[in-house]
């Protein structure tokens, strides 16, 4: 039996480190270093929050309903700028990817600010030859789709610099195919091109017509459409192959247009060499190839107006479906001669623009042009902008106000 206590216990002490220290004020310190912790936690959260690296979730990293998040290859280039500006004009999300060796900022920049809002439109510096860069970005951000655009696209440079193609674009097409399967993403429209068929014997050329290229450009990507219908065999994702004819004109509000690298003038298309001559930038226009088997001896090309490829692409992206592939030609149906076009340019342009022929040059075919039937058929779509003098009028007036193109101009990264 205990007995009942005639004096209160003293406080009791515990060694701490070899000092003792009655339990009452241990509690006290203890109550100190709590709000001292609290105090400490809340100025960092505030510092945090002040960081230009805190940042609640980005819309782009999450899917939302009703909306979807395009990632759009090579998106500062001539093609690619003018395929964002429709997509978001149509209310998709757009992310554009490009490492600026042939694409321009500017564009990104005139983008930007026709869709300033949050969750419109962002720009990613990364090149696709980039696997690790290529994973990071499928990973941080929600895409419902690829247009994959991002490619070097000249004949000529491709029989000089061979490897520099195949890289570019069969082993980069690769990394974004091998990323789109890793990350859940399964739509791919696949930006392809006429020079996969070669010279072939029997025009137009129908998406049936053998395949047998004739230069480093054409047979890289065929490498890659081979590559894609490969991978379709054991795959659900939904495939659109579009094979471009040439392309000219630009955006018919003025907002966007062509401008190629100084550079990359010798090798660029033939309207921007046109323009180039007319506006006094080179000494007239140099035309490759008088001895053809055609009736002016000059190459004949199907010349597809941007607007009218860019509105195929939006076409293919809405009919995209899983475990499906669709390969169309994306052209006029109507071949028209070098020297044709020549006399096209100088009615737009109203110059008289001096003209050199020179022999051939190596990897060029002598008339192609297209049968775009079946994505009539198939997709309701068909060529509009088929005036060539006007669409060379739309794209000279744009040509005359960018004297320097986009000149010098940031964008927010």
């Amino acid at each position: 039996m205990n007995k009942p206590r005639s004096q209160p216990r003293p406080p009791r002490s515990y060694a701490l480190g070899g000092a003792d220290h009655a339990e009452p004020i241990k509690k006290k310190g203890f109550v100190k270093k709590i709000v001292f912790a609290l105090g400490l936690t809340a100025l960092c959260i505030f510092v945090l929050k002040q960081s230009p690296t805190f940042r609640t979730p980005s819309p782009f990293s999450r899917s939302e309903a009703g909306v979807t998040h395009v990632l759009v290859t090579g998106g500062a280039g001539y093609i690619g700028s003018h395929a964002t500006l429709r997509l978001l004009k149509d209310n998709y999300r757009v992310t554009i990817v490009d490492n600026l060796s042939r694409g321009n900022i500017g564009a990104v920049k005139v983008l930007q600010d026709l869709f300033p809002e949050p969750g419109r439109l962002q720009f990613m510096y990364a090149d696709l030859g980039d696997a690790k860069s290529v994973n990071k970005m499928f990973s941080e951000n929600a895409f419902d789709a690829v247009i994959h655009f991002a490619a070097v696209a000249y004949v000529g440079e491709s029989t000089l610099d061979p490897l520099k193609y195949y890289h570019n674009i069969t082993s980069n097409t690769l990394v974004v195919l091998e990323a789109m399967a890793t990350h859940n993403v399964n739509t791919l429209i696949y930006s392809s091109t006429c020079a996969t068929y070669g010279e072939p014997k029997k025009m137009p050329i129908t998406e049936e017509t053998p395949q047998n290229p004739i230069n480093p450009y054409g047979k890289a990507k065929k490498m890659s459409e081979d590559i894609i219908l490969d991978f379709h065999k054991n795959s659900d994702m939904a495939f659109m192959i579009l094979r471009y004819f040439n392309v000219i004109g630009s955006d018919p509000d003025g907002r966007l247009g062509e401008a190629p690298r100084p550079e990359l003038r010798e090798h660029g298309r033939i309207s921007g060499a046109c323009f180039d001559a007319a506006r006094g930038i080179t000494n007239g226009l140099k035309v490759r190839g008088t001895d053809y088997k055609t009736p002016d001896g000059t190459c004949i090309r199907d010349y597809i107006d941007v607007t009218d490829l860019v509105d195929a692409h939006v076409k293919a992206l809405e009919n995209a479906k899983p475990g499906h592939v669709g390969i169309y030609n994306i052209g006029t149906g109507k071949g028209r001669s070098v020297k044709e076009f020549v006399e096209a340019c100088k009615k737009a342009t109203g110059e008289a623009i001096k003209v050199e022929y020179l022999p051939r040059r190596p990897g060029d075919y002598a008339e192609v042009y297209s049968d775009p039937s079946k994505i009539l058929r198939e997709l309701k779509w068909s060529a509009k902008y088929t005036d060539l003098e006007k669409s060379l009028q739309v794209a000279w007036k744009w040509q005359k106000s960018h004297r320097d193109g986009y000149g010098h101009t940031k964008a927010s990264f």
